[in-house]
């Protein structure tokens, strides 16, 4: 059960607005005060600073004044709701765990909804409850799996994809090679982890295991570097960040592709196991830790082949390029008859919304 704090997480704070527009809009990404580490809120601080640096209007928008992530560095530009006053040209970009509160955000600014994980989209939504995209401009999500899953479920919804970057300076192969080292993150699948990690055994004498858990951006990427092999627990993931950081990092890498993960998948450097076969999963282990003690090279390439792919494909300037575009289609967009009649319905009195999203 989730506590109250984490159950205020996944409510919007009062939002005010404004008819009077002041210089060019702003897009404003709402993000919950979330203090710890969390793949999806480092994203949307970068989405405000590519488009910052685009020459585009962008903020952060916090539920608190004063509210800033301190598990990495950063100079993002960031707003507490409290002070913050929306325009009718302003674009409010909304996470996904917002989905049931939708019809509850203030009428003026463009809506869309930014989906990193479509597998939540209907995650605390009560039973009984319909959950309507119908006042939303637009959808942006990060992976064809998700935007699959939200063509499906909301049939005319104008869906984007804008992917993922990992940054290179951050997240490369080590210069040295690493040696018999493994690292695991499990937050996703404890429990897996732990069985696969029991099914090996004693074949896991000799080897170094590393659990990655409440580390920072930079300890992370550390970490990644500093191991041969990465063990990737994700569960039903928008895109799979924690296995894309690996390889880039050179990791060779073994685990659940967790479907949104399955586009970095490439048999050629990894191995995908089916998911929640824990049983493959440490057989596959196993064979990965006796041929890197066979031929460390040969295991060395497929992480540096890993690596190249990553940097390729995901690259910072093509997340760039894909968001500006996707901004720009936005706030150049004449509002649908669906919004227009979000804006016409929405409820103005969100002092009263306040209390009921406390209850």
């Amino acid at each position: 059960m989730l506590d109250e704090r984490a159950r205020r997480a996944r409510r919007p704070p009062t939002l005010r607005t404004t008819e009077i527009q002041v210089g060019p809009p702003t897009i404003y990404y709402l993000t919950p005060d979330y203090p710890v580490p969390s793949g999806g809120i480092r994203v949307a601080y970068k989405h405000v600073d590519l488009l910052n640096d685009a020459g585009r209007s962008a903020a952060v928008l916090h539920h608190a004044n004063g509210f800033s992530c301190r598990w990495f560095e950063h100079s993002t530009r960031i707003v507490g709701a409290p002070s913050a006053r929306l325009c009718p040209e302003d674009v409010l970009v909304v996470p996904e765990i917002y989905g049931q509160f939708l019809d509850r955000l203030p009428r003026g600014p463009r809506v869309v909804v930014f989906s990193q994980n479509a597998y939540l989209t209907f995650d605390r939504v009560a039973p009984g409850q319909t959950l309507s995209y119908d006042g939303v401009a637009a959808a942006m999500t990060i992976s064809p799996d998700s935007a699959e899953y939200l063509r499906f479920a909301f049939p005319g919804l104008k869906v984007a994809i804008v992917r993922d970057a990992i940054d290179p300076a951050t997240f490369h192969p080590a210069p040295d090679p690493p040696g018999r080292r493994i690292a695991v993150m499990p937050r996703k699948r404890p429990e897996d982890a732990d069985q696969v990690l029991r099914l090996l055994g004693d074949r896991l004498r000799g080897w170094d295991v590393v659990t990655i858990a409440g580390a920072s951006e930079s300890e992370t990427a550390a970490l990644m570097r500093s191991a041969s092999i990465f063990l990737a627990f994700g569960h039903q993931e928008g895109f799979g960040l924690p296995p894309a950081e690996a390889m880039a990092s050179g990791c060779y890498v073994i685990g659940f592709p967790a479907f949104g993960g399955r586009e970095i998948f490439d048999p050629s450097f990894s191995r995908p196991i089916p998911d929640g076969d824990v049983l493959a999963f440490a057989r596959e282990a196993a064979n990965s830790m006796r041929a890197f003690d066979e031929d460390p090279a040969a295991m060395r390439a497929a992480g540096a082949r890993a690596a190249e792919h990553v940097r390729r494909t995901y690259a910072p300037e093509r997340q760039r390029a894909e968001l500006v575009e996707f901004m720009d289609d936005v706030v150049a967009a004449v509002p649908s008859a669906t919004e227009e009649s979000r804006l016409r319905h929405a409820t103005a009195d969100h002092s009263a919304l306040e209390a009921q999203w406390t209850s």
